[in-house]
C-alpha cells in the first residue's frame, strides 16, 4: 500500500459495485484506494445471475473485450431463457431479451466475475490493497478515512471521501447508520447456496421453483456447464425465524422431489455450500448518504425482493455514485447536503421495482394460488414473470 497523506477516495469492498465505482472514479483522474480483506479471485456466495443490463453497464467502462474473453474461457455461462414452476407445479418457459445493445444474460460465478471487475478498477488506475476495515474515521460528524488492519498492522487512512462497498454486514453502514434505521427482519432474507456437479441441467435455461413450504421466496437451479450447476433457495428472514426452519435441510428436501431426483445422475453431490443473508431496497428512508461517505450496493441494500437479485442495482448505484462523488469532489464539498441528490436519483432508479416486488413477494406467501394463476394464465405477460426475467 504506497503511503500517501490522503487520498482523493477510499472504497471499502472490491466486489461489483465497489470495483465498478473505483473503476469510473479513477477513470476520471481520481486517486482511488480500493480496499478488501480477500485477495482476488476470491468466491462470494451468491445465485450467481448477472442480466444483460449489468453486462451493457461494463461494457460501457471498457469491458467488453474481457467479457467475451471469460465467456471463450467458460467462466461466464451464457443464458437465453428461464423456467418458472409455480407451487402447483405450472410451467412457463420464457426467453430472455437481449440487452439494448445486445448483450446477453449469463450465469456468471462470482471467483470468477468480481476478479474480473477487480482487475478492470486496478487497469483504469486505482491502487488495490487487502486490508480488514474495521471502522470509518469520523471527526466532527464528518468520515474522513478508514481504520483498518493490514499485515498484522493497525492503519489510519485518510480520504476525502470514503465509499462502502463492503456488503451486507457493511463496516461503513453500521457505524454511520443509526442503529434505530437498521434494516429489519421484514426486509431481509436468508439463502444458502451450493454447486452440484451431477445434475442433468436444461441447457441455457434458469429455474425458479415456488413452492408453498419455500414462499415468500424460492428455490433455483442455475446452470454454469454439462451437469454442473448453481444451486439454492431463500426466502424471507422473518418468515424462516417463525417456522424454524434449516437451510440445509430444505435444500435437500428440494433435491429429493420427484422431479428433480430424477434428474440426479449420482444422488446430487453438492460442494461450497455456503449461507448468505441480504437487505432489500423495500425498507424507506434508509439512509445512503453521511457527510464524507456514500453507500453502494449490497451495503446501501439494494436487493430486488421478489427475486433476490443485487448485482445489476450494485452497478446501478455505483455508477450514480461516482457521478455525485464527482460533482462533490469537484466542489470540494462532500457534505451529505451537498451529496443527498445521491439518494433521490437512486430512488428513481429502482424504487418503483422494488415497491412492487415487495408488494408480490407479501401477496404470494398470503395467496399462493395466485403465483398458480399468474404462472399458467398470464404466463410471460404477467408481471411476476416480466420481474423475473429483468431482476435476476
Amino acid at each position: 500500500m504506497t503511503t500517501v497523506t490522503e487520498r482523493d477516495v477510499i472504497v471499502v469492498g472490491a466486489g461489483p459495485a465497489g470495483a465498478t465505482t473505483a473503476t469510473i472514479l479513477a477513470q476520471k483522474g481520481y486517486d482511488v484506494l480500493l480496499l478488501d480483506r480477500h485477495q482476488f479471485p476470491r468466491d462470494k456466495t451468491c445465485g450467481d445471475a448477472v442480466p444483460a443490463g449489468a453486462i451493457e453497464l461494463l461494457w460501457r467502462l471498457g469491458m467488453h473485450e474481457k467479457i467475451e474473453k471469460a465467456v471463450e474461457r467458460g467462466e461466464l455461462y451464457p443464458l437465453e431463457g428461464m423456467l418458472l414452476v409455480s407451487p402447483r407445479g405450472h410451467k412457463l418457459h420464457a426467453k430472455f431479451h437481449h440487452g439494448k445493445q445486445g448483450a446477453n444474460s449469463y450465469v456468471a460465478p462470482r471467483i470468477y466475475f468480481d476478479a474480473l471487475i477487480q482487475e478492470h478498477a486496478v487497469a483504469s488506475g486505482a491502487e488495490f490493497c487487502q486490508a480488514q476495515a474495521k471502522a470509518p474515521i469520523v471527526e466532527n460528524g464528518k468520515a474522513v478515512g478508514m481504520r483498518v488492519q493490514a499485515n498484522g498492522r493497525t492503519h489510519d487512512l485518510r480520504a476525502r471521501l470514503v465509499i462502502g462497498a463492503d456488503g451486507v454486514t457493511s463496516v461503513v453502514a453500521r457505524n454511520l447508520r443509526p442503529k434505530t434505521e437498521q434494516h429489519v427482519a421484514g426486509h431481509r432474507a436468508v439463502a444458502l447456496r451450493a454447486y452440484i456437479e451431477d445434475i442433468e441441467e436444461i441447457p441455457k435455461e434458469v429455474e425458479f421453483y415456488l413452492y408453498k413450504d419455500i414462499l415468500p421466496g424460492y428455490a433455483w437451479i442455475f446452470p454454469i456447464g454439462k451437469n454442473k450447476a448453481n444451486i439454492g433457495l431463500g426466502m424471507r428472514l422473518d418468515h424462516f425465524r417463525n417456522k424454524k426452519y434449516n437451510l440445509e435441510q430444505m435444500l435437500h428436501n428440494f433435491l429429493a422431489r420427484p422431479e428433480i431426483k430424477k434428474r440426479l445422475l449420482h444422488g446430487g453431490q453438492l460442494r461450497d455450500i455456503a449461507t448468505w443473508q441480504l437487505n432489500f431496497g423495500s425498507q424507506k428512508h434508509m439512509q445512503h448518504v453521511f457527510d464524507g461517505a456514500l453507500l453502494v450496493g449490497d451495503a446501501a441494500g439494494f436487493i430486488n425482493p421478489l427475486t433476490g437479485g443485487g448485482i445489476h442495482n450494485s452497478l446501478v448505484s455505483a455508477e450514480l455514485a461516482a457521478q455525485i462523488a464527482d460533482e462533490a469532489l469537484q466542489a470540494n464539498d462532500v457534505s451529505r447536503s451537498k451529496m443527498q441528490e445521491y439518494e433521490q436519483l437512486c430512488h428513481e432508479h429502482m424504487w418503483k421495482s422494488m415497491r412492487n416486488s415487495f408488494w408480490m413477494q407479501r401477496t404470494f406467501m398470503r395467496f399462493p394460488a395466485l403465483v398458480d394463476f399468474l404462472v399458467k394464465q398470464m404466463k410471460e405477460n404477467s408481471i411476476l414473470a416480466k420481474t423475473f426475467l429483468t431482476k435476476l
